[in-house]
């Protein structure tokens, strides 16, 4: 591990565990916990951190489902669209994208149906959006 620098090998350590302790990552990091907590706030700083999460299975998730809605937006609209999304309590995450799609969003919803209706009546309702493909994930495999 230690052919990576420190920043690098306690940022995987939170990749792999976002609950562990300063003293776990030390231990997993070969670094001191002052030298974690150091790192860690520089991190966090630097926007490289931009929170902590769980991970979430969507197949034992009871009574919501989870998909990823690719989304196409308007260049002269994306900051004001983008913005727009990130307001949408159902919209988990946003992301840009370099892939088919300008955007990618995650939705959480009760249902399929519910998740539907987030993207015709909220998502393609913002100004900018012009298309939304979602796909429903079943099942964390990793």
């Amino acid at each position: 591990m230690s052919s990576r620098s420190t920043g690098e090998r306690v940022l995987q350590v939170l990749e792999e565990d976002a609950q562990a302790s300063y003293a776990d990552i030390a231990e997993r990091a070969e670094v001191s916990k002052p030298t974690v907590r150091k790192y860690i706030n520089q991190l966090e700083e630097e926007g490289v951190i931009v929170g902590y999460s769980a991970d979430v299975d969507p197949k034992k998730l009871s009574g919501q489902t989870i998909a990823m809605v690719g989304l196409e937006v308007a260049s002269e609209r994306y900051v004001d669209a983008t913005a727009a999304l990130r307001d949408l309590e159902e919209v988990e995450a946003l992301y840009s994208s370099s892939g088919d799609h300008t955007l990618m969003a995650e939705v959480r919803a009760e249902d399929s149906g519910a998740v539907g209706r987030v993207i015709n009546e909220e998502i393609l309702a913002v100004e900018g959006v012009t298309e939304a493909h979602p796909s429903f994930l079943q099942e964390r495999l990793k």
